[in-house]
């Protein structure tokens, strides 16, 4: 793909409240931690410009709510999406087993309903002392799923930069392959085909 031309993609983030999701989308996009962040309510975007094969994306973070809730409202969030990072708490037991929940809703508000949709998931907080989910255990639950497992912490910007880049450009490789799929659908001629005349 030329470089100049720009590919806009849609990235979600999601998971319990309280596990990082706002911090670590600021790290990504702002590379600023704070300690202290508002609850999310419904959805915020945040964008960021990034060259990845040599071709230039504009990625639209949707950072949604976490709260129980909202979950109803922040997953019409989800449609039209190209690929999600579902985000746990290593020192949360419960946030990590909500994945599966998490998980459900965005492949049933994807269209068209896909496994092949991208998606990513970050354990984060892992500056943290107190870890109660083992590292193994996320690792296989993902490793299951066929979804790529990052260890990271907001705070120390460890391993943030990658997971995105990495969703970045699964989500892209989707993007072109449906592009190319609808191109191909599209345009088929067959020769030798009579033509119908009209009047």
């Amino acid at each position: 793909m030329n470089p100049r031309k720009k590919v806009d993609l849609k990235l979600i983030i999601v998971g319990a409240l309280g596990v990082g999701k706002t911090s670590l989308l600021h790290q990504y996009v702002h590379k600023t931690f704070y300690e202290e962040y508002q609850t999310t309510l419904g959805a915020s975007i945040l964008s960021k410009i990034i060259i990845l094969d040599d071709t230039t994306l504009k990625l639209q973070i949707w950072d949604t709510g976490g709260q129980e809730r909202f979950r109803s409202m922040v997953s019409t969030f989800y449609k039209g999406s190209d690929g999600c990072v579902l985000t746990f708490d290593v020192t949360d037991p419960e946030s990590f087993e909500a994945l599966d929940i998490w998980r459900g809703d965005v492949l049933a508000k994807i269209i068209p309903t896909e496994q092949s949709y991208p998606m990513v998931v970050l354990g984060n907080k892992i500056d943290l002392a107190e870890r109660k989910v083992p590292h193994e255990v996320a690792q296989g639950w993902c490793k299951e799923k066929d979804i790529p497992y990052f260890e990271v912490s907001a705070k120390n910007d460890i391993n943030v930069e990658q997971a995105f880049q990495v969703l970045a450009g699964r989500a892209l490789s989707r993007y072109q392959s449906i592009l190319e799929n609808h191109l191909v659908d599209s345009i088929k001629l067959v020769p030798g085909q009579a033509r119908s005349r009209c009047c």
